[in-house]
């Protein structure tokens, strides 16, 4: 009995979903299962407009630190193009999905353009809404002027005056990029109400930058790199923890942690043993790795790229479940952490950059080719590795990696993996 009525927003809102038509999108998903095979669109805008909102579970809220700000549990990512896929904006808010995460880059600038359409026929549901962008400036300085000519290009994209929560520093490596003149550009947007709140996003030595950035008064959130394998970092616990006594808010991205070596598919012993744990709970292991995240209090949200209906669905039905996560599961993790860990890059990049002085560039090559291989972004990968500079690229081969492997915490080849990248994406 317990059992039902710790799952029953999660079962309404399935049978809301199967209501408008979108069963076949979601089929089985009430254990866990997710059929990408539908046999309707499940962007189609006339299904999914049968759902109607006092029949579904709104998604649950937490504060955003010390903002005040209640976002929702599951934050939109928005790492492609809205424009064709408008669908997913109305019904993420339909079903209280109100926390957006998008770039001055993502789709080339059609994510922002896509909430921008979306806000011109919708102007009232503004309000309704968290938005955060950031200028995406990787190489070079990052001065007021770059931040400013970005963020008027952002607000002109999406038709909004002002953005909630703008990350001035997208992809933080190194705290001294959070330099007094980014300070002083922040406490101006904010004063001409351009921006509400403003943080940063970190994928590459988070404990690092977690802990600075709880030393200064004017961070109000961070999104960072979090998932089953980093929460095993004790540095990372005590960044992590150090942000929240602060009341700096927390979003976690790359929740699902992909390999670098191979798409996501049920390979190995260690795969079956876990997908199959998590089969017997009545999740996906898309859906546990989402839950376990949550399952930290001090995170106020979890940031996962839904390019259709589907995937939205499941990860709500992830969220709304009340089932917790007991020690055996916690336990299964933390065992599949360990035992696949030679696949992943934790993002320690201060770590191989010390052993790499003339390719201070293997973090990000791992994370494109985890891009390349676990997402089939294989455009995107390849756009990323010719950001590189020219000079670096061409002696990647020619370089020793013996050290770098030796101090990897996760053992990583590295030059086996730098190879791949090489002849995947040059």
């Amino acid at each position: 009995m317990k059992e039902k009525q710790n799952n029953i927003d999660r079962r309404d809102f399935l049978k809301a979903v199967g209501a408008a038509g979108l069963a076949p999108a979601v089929g089985g998903m009430a254990t866990g299962f997710v059929s990408t095979k539908a046999s309707a669109d499940p962007n189609d805008p006339g299904a999914a407009e049968n759902i109607q909102k006092s029949n579904v579970p709104l998604m649950p809220k937490r504060k955003l630190g010390k903002t005040g700000v209640k976002v929702s549990r599951l934050c939109l990512g928005g790492d492609f193009s809205f424009l064709d896929k408008q669908i997913i904006l109305r019904k993420a808010l339909d079903w209280g999905v109100n926390y957006w995460d998008t770039a001055y880059n993502y789709g080339g600038g059609n994510a922002e353009l896509g909430i921008g359409k979306f806000l011109s026929k919708n102007p009232q549901v503004r309000k309704e809404l968290f938005i955060v962008s950031k200028p995406a400036i990787f190489w070079g300085a990052i001065t007021a002027e770059k931040v400013e000519n970005r963020l008027q290009t952002s607000l002109k994209r999406m038709n909004t005056d002002y953005i909630d929560l703008y990350y001035g520093v997208h992809g933080l490596s190194d705290p001294a990029r959070l330099t007094d003149e980014l300070k002083r550009w922040a406490k101006s947007a904010k004063k001409r109400k351009l921006i509400r709140f403003f943080g940063f996003s970190t994928h590459k030595n988070m404990a690092q930058c977690l802990i600075a950035a709880a030393k200064l008064d004017w961070i109000d959130a961070i999104t960072t790199l979090y998932n089953f394998r980093v929460m095993q970092d004790p540095k990372m616990q005590a960044a992590i923890e150090a942000c929240h006594k602060t009341g700096i808010g927390l979003t976690a991205m790359k929740a699902f942690s992909r390999s670098v070596r191979r798409l996501q598919e049920i390979e190995t012993e260690e795969d079956k043993k876990l997908v199959g744990h998590f089969q017997k709970r009545g999740f996906t292991e898309g859906q546990a790795k989402i839950k376990v995240v949550l399952e930290d209090k001090r995170f106020s949200s979890v940031c996962v790229g839904m390019e259709n209906i589907a995937l939205l669905t499941s990860n709500i039905a992830a969220v709304l479940n009340k089932t917790k996560l007991s020690q055996m599961d916690m336990e299964v993790f933390k065992e599949y952490a360990r035992a696949t860990c030679s696949g992943y890059c934790a993002g320690c990049a201060y770590i191989c950059n010390a052993a790499l002085a003339d390719a201070p560039y293997v973090s990000d090559i791992m994370r494109y080719l985890m891009y390349y291989n676990s997402y089939g972004e294989h455009d995107k990968a390849r756009q990323l590795f010719a950001r590189i500079p020219a000079n670096v690229r061409d002696k990647l081969l020619r370089l020793d990696y013996r050290l770098a492997e030796a101090r990897c915490p996760q053992h990583l080849p590295i030059g086996e993996l730098v190879a791949e990248a090489v002849s995947k994406l040059a």
